[in-house]
C-alpha cells in the first residue's frame, strides 16, 4: 500500500518538470542571432490591413517567360510603395485557369521578396508573412525576377509611387530598363 503515496509523489514531481519554465533556454543559433530574429519578428507582422481582393477588371498582365505555362498578372489596385519596398498583389494563372494569388513585397535595394499572405478560393486572405527572400536571376520562378528588374526596380531603385509601378506594367516594362543586345529588356 505504500506504492500509492510514492505513486502520487512521482506524479507532482513530473508534472512540476513538465510545466517549470523553459524560457531562459536558447540555442547557440538562437543567441547568435538574436537581433536578426527581433527585426525578422517585427517585420514578420504583414501590413496592418492586407489589400481587397484582387478584382479582374484591376490586373495587368506582365510577361515572364514563353516557357512558363502560367500567365502572371499583379492587382493594380493593391500597389503601394514605402521605405523602397514595393508591396503588390499577384496573381499567377495556370493554362487550366486556376489562380494562385500572393500578396508579396519586393525590397528594390536587397533585392528580396518576401509573401505576407496567400489568397484563398473563397476570396479572402490567409495572412502567413515569410521572411525575406533572395529574388535569384537563375531562379526557375522568375515573376520575382522580371517583377523586380522590369517593373518595380529599375537599376535597383524603387519607383518613387504606385502609378509608375502601374504604368510600367502597362507599358510592358519600365522606361529606365536598359535594352540588351537584341532590343528587348534584359530579361524579355
Amino acid at each position: 500500500m505504500r506504492a500509492a503515496p510514492l505513486l502520487a509523489c512521482l506524479v507532482a514531481l513530473l508534472g512540476a518538470a513538465c510545466s517549470s519554465d523553459r524560457s531562459h533556454l536558447t540555442s547557440d543559433w538562437e543567441r547568435d542571432n538574436a537581433a536578426r530574429l527581433a527585426k525578422e519578428g517585427e517585420e514578420a507582422l504583414p501590413p496592418q490591413q492586407l489589400p481587397a481582393f484582387p478584382r479582374q477588371e484591376n490586373l495587368i498582365r506582365f510577361f515572364v517567360s514563353s516557357a512558363s505555362d502560367f500567365t502572371f498578372f499583379v492587382d493594380r489596385a493593391s500597389i503601394s510603395v514605402k521605405d523602397k519596398i514595393v508591396r503588390y498583389t499577384m496573381v499567377a494563372r495556370s493554362s487550366n485557369g486556376a489562380d494562385n494569388i500572393t500578396y508579396e513585397g519586393i525590397n528594390c535595394v536587397a533585392g528580396e521578396y518576401r509573401v505576407y499572405a496567400f489568397g484563398r478560393a473563397d476570396g479572402t486572405w490567409q495572412s502567413r508573412p515569410g521572411l525575406w527572400k533572395e529574388i535569384s536571376p537563375r531562379s526557375v520562378q522568375r515573376w520575382h525576377n522580371a517583377l523586380q528588374r522590369e517593373f518595380f526596380c529599375p537599376n535597383r531603385v524603387a519607383v518613387s509611387e504606385a502609378a509608375d509601378a502601374v504604368r510600367a506594367l502597362e507599358l510592358g516594362g519600365h522606361p529606365w530598363v536598359k535594352p540588351d543586345s537584341t532590343g528587348g529588356s534584359g530579361s524579355r
